[in-house]
Parts: structure tokens; C-alpha cells; sequence
């Protein structure tokens, strides 16, 4: 029987730290701009109202919008590379999520399903030398819809034929019942899971 295990991204394979607010601020202090309440609200207002309408390069929207309502003069492109290459900076991967990932990829199918810009989510992979782990990668912006969504799960479905699907994921509404609506076995990544025995126990145990 031939299984495909589907991954969540954030917050699950690759990890933040620190809360996204810090990451924007060594943003724009980096480029002289002073990080403000008003300038974090602005920054997080526009990013998520063109997240989720799915419009193009919500980042660079956000850090506009930053630089407007600062009244700076900087080289916007610079901002949106200095915001892409500090969050990298900024995100983990546990070594038992790093070892099990390698271990599970030579026997099964693996995917990562993510909310968000395809481009964008698979330079974490990149960046953490873990994109050839995974068979295929699907990001809602590249099918036209976020998860719980189905449009993201078959996807999945459509370009790795298996016998049965897994997704593992830490929103519950995403990515548990998503998945679960969607065909798929659900995994629920519990918020503050260090990558550690149980979870990988848990994958082992159903593949």
C-alpha cells in the first residue's frame, strides 16, 4: 500500500521562535525606520488583507504600506529582501523533525500542503537544505484557495496517486479538519510540540 505523508510548513517542519512581530521589526530598523505600534498594526493589516484575498506578493504590499505611513525614503525592494532574508534567519527545524523527515522519506511519498506564496514558502526548504525530502509542494496561492479549503488536498491527490493520505499540521481548522474533510488521515501538531518522539511515533504508527 502506498501512502503519502502531506506536511503543513510553518510551525510545523520549519519552526518561528520568536513571535513574526520581532522579525519585522529588524526589518525596518535595519533600513532606519523606527518600529511603531502604528507601523506593526499597518505592517499586519495589509499583509493579511491581501493574504487571504490571495492577491500578488502580499509582503511587498505590507512593507509599502510600512514605508508610506512612516513618511521613509528607502529602496522598497531592498525592504522586501531584507524581510525575506531575516525571517529565514529566523526559523528553526527540530533535528528530530530533520532525521525523521529523512528516515520517512525512504519509504513513503512526501509532500508539504502550505498556506501561502509558493515561491516564498519553498525558500524555507531551501534555506534549511530540506526541499529534496519532498516529492511535491503545493501552496494555496498556486491553487486559488487557502486551507481548510479542498482545492489544496487534491492537488495533492492529482499529482501523487496513493492508496491512502496523511496530513499532519498544526492549526486545527486548516489542517486537522481540512484534512479530514478533504479524505486525508489527520495528525494534529499540538502548538509547542518540540518535534519530539510522540509525534514522529504517531506517523510511524499509522504508515
Amino acid at each position: 500500500m502506498t501512502t503519502t505523508i502531506c506536511f503543513d510548513l510553518d510551525d510545523t517542519v520549519v519552526h518561528y521562535p520568536e513571535p513574526y512581530e520581532n522579525i519585522i521589526r529588524r526589518t525596518v530598523e535595519a533600513h532606519g525606520i523606527e518600529y511603531t505600534d502604528e507601523l506593526r498594526a499597518v505592517s499586519k493589516d495589509v499583509f493579511y488583507t491581501a493574504f487571504e484575498a490571495l492577491e500578488p506578493d502580499p509582503y511587498r504590499q505590507s512593507m509599502a504600506a510600512v514605508v508610506e505611513a512612516a513618511g521613509a525614503d528607502v529602496d522598497l525592494d531592498a525592504l522586501v529582501e531584507t524581510l525575506r532574508e531575516t525571517e529565514y534567519a529566523s526559523t528553526t527545524v527540530p533535528d528530530a523533525a530533520r532525521d525523521s523527515l529523512t528516515a520517512l522519506a525512504a519509504d513513503n511519498q512526501l509532500a508539504i500542503v502550505t498556506n501561502g506564496v509558493r515561491e516564498r514558502q519553498v525558500g524555507k526548504l531551501e534555506h534549511h537544505g530540506l526541499a529534496d525530502l519532498f516529492d511535491r509542494f503545493v501552496a494555496s496561492y498556486e491553487v486559488g484557495a487557502h486551507k481548510p479549503d479542498s482545492a489544496p488536498f487534491d492537488r495533492i491527490r492529482e499529482e501523487l496517486p496513493a492508496d491512502e493520505y496523511v496530513m499532519v499540521g498544526n492549526e486545527y481548522e486548516t489542517d486537522v479538519e481540512g484534512a479530514r474533510n478533504a479524505g486525508f488521515v489527520p495528525i494534529h501538531y499540538e502548538s509547542g510540540d518540540d518535534g519530539g518522539p510522540d509525534l514522529w511515533d504517531s506517523i510511524d504508527a499509522l504508515v
